[in-house]
């Protein structure tokens, strides 16, 4: 259970809790402002009524057993709650979840800065809206209220320093520039905008800001300038050298530069926020480094318009990135969550079709390996579901998939469809057995992409080809798409395809050797959700298929789902199949039953579905 007050208060599991009524969410906000300490019932009395009513006991006792029925559903009658206590007089609420806590947190961080920026621009991505904003006049939540926005104001500046010291001078100015208009007597604001403008080559605008921050001062507050910014002043008609542009950070290179001269060139931050994403999406797919750089300036670019307070804008900034995605963990789960929620925040302000299959799309690609995944004939939602800041349900990714393939099947536009038909792919991984559709959706692809010129999308469909043919033990059909992919990426300069092709080779000669080879090309991929514990893994499902001992190793993130908890992916059939090994070697009857349930609509398949290792033929499984 997590709690959010960057905006409305709010609770949410899977989705979203009903909190009820506002005083019930005021007895929350007010717990959640006294951050674990106990909350006297008196207290509490005072702070939800001016003139108390009779019964403001009784009601307080009844918010509070609401609120327990809400956030802890699951608790067995009789049992003490674990969140929110009763303790002597009062009221604790006790949890690390909180939003605001972790915003916070990231605030406070002592980072370099290339790790400090991705933090603090997810850290910024869980705003909703004012803090506790539907409780703004009220006395309990005032200078919690004050506090974080000062908090925001100061993430805010140190993106900006940030995004200077990384020598991203011009990816700094109009986040600042907005920034000091409503909000003009911050003066670390106007040093940062006219140091971002000088190091971007616009020593003129630096110049007028400093201008403008004197004006401003003066008129507005009576104050002279700091004598930091005075001396600024000097320093910049002098161009001292301590004013220098930074060494650029090796990732992104050529293209960060290119970049700042294209934002001097187009202009205003609309037009540069948007045609941006048309760069980003050239550079992911050049390779490590071009595609980690693509995923940190993703989210600046859609934390960016959702703060001009555009939400067309700001549909059209999360759907143009339609890169073509082939593993079924995140590189960043942070992140994701972050943009899904965005993709959530905006999706009913749009109308138009085409728009909403992206945004659509957008959330199935996002919410890749949720978890709760729901059967075949799950009856569909009612409409889209706001969610606070995390990863979606498997029903609401799913339904988001299908919903945008449906529109995106009633539109002319291939390049739609194939964004949303890998949507889909990425929800058809929820139980095991559904290599079958993923096959059908990688040939459609194909031919859809053979059409139309779509390269990019073509290697998508002959990789999931791949894999599909790889559960099913058909490897001629599995090398033949595996040679389409290399010669594609050969002719049009797509590197990271060999990372696949490469393992799936592996996978064919099945020795320890072979994997080892193929996991150095990992090290400078830019794929941590598919790189993280991969090669460990592998080796392992070698030792089970040799009758060897699995080898003791750190296996990160596939440490859950080798012991009967795994999530929705393309290693789902090994996970179960690594279950029933080590369920048989403990002798864990109920672990065993569970795992073969799982793995029994998979009995004629290969677990071997992610084309990257195999545990071989299922059905060894199912004895």
């Amino acid at each position: 259970m997590e709690f959010g007050v960057l905006g409305p208060v709010v609770g949410w599991d899977v989705g979203l809790v009903d909190l009820k009524g506002p005083r019930h969410r005021a007895v929350l906000g007010r717990l959640i402002v006294a951050r674990g300490r106990v909350v006297p019932v008196e207290v509490l009395i005072g702070d939800l009524w001016t003139v108390p009513p009779a019964g403001a006991l009784s009601a307080v006792r009844t918010f509070v057993a609401a609120l327990r029925r809400a956030i802890e559903p699951d608790r067995a009658p009789r049992t003490p709650p674990r969140l929110l206590i009763t303790s002597g007089p009062g009221y604790a609420l006790k949890t690390e979840n909180v939003d605001a806590w972790r915003f916070e947190a990231a605030v406070r961080a002592s980072l370099p800065a290339e790790e400090l920026l991705p933090e603090l621009l997810s850290a910024l991505a869980l705003w909703r809206g004012p803090a506790y904003a539907e409780f703004a006049d009220e006395g309990w939540a005032l200078a919690e209220r004050k506090r974080l926005t000062e908090l925001r104001l100061r993430a805010v500046e140190r993106v900006a320093e940030a995004r200077l010291a990384l020598g991203r001078a011009a990816d700094a100015v109009p986040e600042l520039d907005a920034h000091v208009t409503e909000h003009p007597w911050r003066e670390d604001a106007w040093r940062l905008l006219a140091l971002a403008l000088y190091r971007g080559g616009r020593q003129g605008d630096a110049l007028a800001v400093l201008r403008r921050a004197r004006e401003t001062l003066v008129s507005q507050l009576g104050v002279d300038p700091s004598p930091t910014l005075a001396r600024l002043e000097t320093d910049i008609l002098n161009q001292d050298s301590h004013l220098a542009l930074p060494a650029r950070v090796e990732s992104g290179g050529v293209w960060e530069e290119a970049a700042a001269v294209y934002g001097r060139v187009v202009g205003g931050s609309r037009a540069r926020i948007e045609s941006s994403v048309g760069l980003l999406r050239s550079l992911a797919v050049t390779g490590g480094g071009g595609l980690a750089a693509a995923r940190r300036h993703r989210l600046a670019a859609v934390v960016a318009a959702e703060e001009l307070g555009d939400p067309d804008l700001t549909a059209r900034v999360i759907g143009a990135y339609d890169v073509p995605a082939i593993w079924t963990r995140s590189d960043d789960e942070a992140q994701a969550a972050a943009i899904v929620a965005a993709a959530e925040r905006v999706l009913p302000t749009q109308d138009h079709p085409s728009i909403r299959a992206r945004l659509l799309a957008t959330i199935a690609l996002e919410s890749r390996g949720s978890r709760e995944a729901p059967r075949l004939d799950e009856p569909r939602l009612d409409g889209p579901r706001l969610v606070g800041q995390r990863r979606v349900s498997a029903s609401r990714a799913r339904e988001a998939a299908l919903e945008a393939e449906e529109l995106a099947r009633g539109l002319d536009d291939p390049m739609l469809l194939a964004f949303a038909l890998n949507g889909v792919f990425m929800q058809t991984c929820y139980r095991s057995g559904l290599a079958p559709q993923r096959a059908a959706i990688g040939t459609e692809l194909v031919a859809l992409s053979q059409r139309h010129n779509l390269f990019t999308y073509e290697v998508l469909g002959h990789l999931i080809s791949m894999q599909a043919a790889c559960a099913t033990a058909d490897h001629t059909r599995a090398d033949e798409h595996a040679q389409a992919a290399d010669a594609l990426a050969v002719r049009h300069e797509f590197p990271l395809v060999a990372v696949f092709t490469r393992w799936y080779a592996a996978l064919r000669e099945d020795t320890p050797e072979s994997y080892r080879a193929a996991a150095s090309l990992l090290d400078d991929a830019g794929m941590p959700g598919l790189s993280d514990g991969l090669l460990p893994l592998a080796l392992a499902a070698h030792a089970v298929r040799h009758g060897e001992p699995i080898p003791v190793a750190d296996y990160g993130p596939h440490t859950r789902g080798m012991h009967g908890s795994p999530p929705p992916g393309l290693l789902l059939e090994a996970y179960w199949a690594l279950t029933v090994h080590q369920a048989r070697q403990s002798g864990d009857l109920r672990l065993l039953a569970k795992a073969q349930a799982a793995l029994a609509p998979a009995a004629d398949e290969e677990a071997a579905g992610s084309g990257l290792l195999t545990l071989g033929p299922v059905a060894d499984y199912l004895d």
